[in-house]
C-alpha cells in the first residue's frame, strides 16, 4: 500500500487505510485502555486523565465519519468523553473498553444529528429494496454535502467525488465502510460494537459496498471487494 499521498493511482479509501490507527482486537491498546477504565471505575481520576489522552483522537475519527465537520466532530468527541467518565461505574468488568467506548460516541452522534436536523428518517427495506437487508430505520443525512472529513492523505478531484458519494449513504452504511474499511475492524469487533451478529455486519457491508459503488461507479471496484484476512 502506497504512503505517498500524491501518487497518481492511490484511491481515497487506500490513503485512509494508510491513515489509520492500529485496530482494537486485543491489541495493546485495548488491554492498556481497558486497564486505565477499570481503575478509573474505582475512583481514580488520574488514570481516566491517561485514557482520555489516548481515545481522544479515535472518539474524534469515529465522529467525524459519522458527522463530517470537523468542530461539530471535536465537540462530540469531548461530549463523548465525558458520558464516558459520568458512566464509569455502569463499565463491567472483563468487558473491553473501546467497543464500549466506541458505543458511547456513535450513541452521542446520532442524538446530536437527531436533535440538530442533521438526519432524516428513512427505511432500508423501501429504500434500497434489500431482501436480505435488515429492516431496521435508518439515517440520511440531511445535508450530504456538508461530509467533508479533513484526511490530509486524501486529497484531489477523487477524493471530492468519493466524499460526496459516502456523504449521501444513509449513516449505518457510513458506519459499517468506516469500521471495516477506515479502522480495518474484524466482522466480531464491528459486531460488539454495533451490537448486531456477525451475518449481519456482513449483509451490512456487502449492501454498503454495492451502494457506493452505484454513486461512484467502478472508481473504488478493486478496493472495495478486497478483504483483509
Amino acid at each position: 500500500m502506497s504512503s505517498h499521498p500524491d501518487s497518481a493511482g492511490e484511491l481515497p479509501l487506500e490513503a485512509v487505510n494508510t491513515a489509520a490507527q492500529a485496530p482494537y482486537g486485543s491489541s495493546p491498546m485495548q488491554a492498556e485502555t481497558t486497564r486505565l477504565m477499570l481503575l478509573a471505575k474505582h475512583g481514580d481520576r488520574e488514570a481516566f486523565d491517561h485514557l482520555s489522552q489516548q481515545v481522544r483522537s479515535l472518539a474524534f475519527r469515529v465522529a467525524q465519519s459519522l458527522v463530517g465537520s470537523r468542530d461539530d466532530a471535536l465537540e462530540l468527541s469531548q461530549e463523548a468523553l465525558l458520558k464516558t467518565y459520568r458512566a464509569r461505574e455502569t463499565f463491567r468488568d472483563g468487558e473491553p473498553f473501546l467497543p464500549w467506548f466506541q458505543r458511547i460516541v456513535r450513541n452521542t452522534c446520532y442524538s446530536w444529528m437527531r436533535r440538530n436536523g442533521k438526519l432524516r428518517q428513512t427505511s432500508l427495506s423501501p429504500r434500497h429494496g434489500d431482501a436480505n437487508a435488515d429492516l431496521e430505520d435508518d439515517w440520511e443525512l440531511a445535508d450530504p454535502d456538508a461530509l467533508s472529513p479533513e484526511v490530509p492523505l486524501i486529497q484531489g478531484e477523487r477524493a471530492k467525488v468519493f466524499w460526496s458519494a459516502f456523504g449521501k449513504l444513509g449513516a449505518k452504511d457510513r458506519e459499517i465502510l468506516a469500521l471495516r474499511h477506515f479502522r480495518e475492524l474484524s466482522y466480531q469487533e464491528i459486531a460488539d460494537i454495533v451490537e448486531i451478529p456477525i451475518g449481519t455486519v456482513m449483509s451490512r457491508l456487502f449492501h454498503a459496498r454495492r451502494r457506493l459503488r452505484e454513486g461512484l461507479g467502478n472508481a473504488l471496484d478493486e478496493e472495495l471487494g478486497t478483504e483483509h484476512a
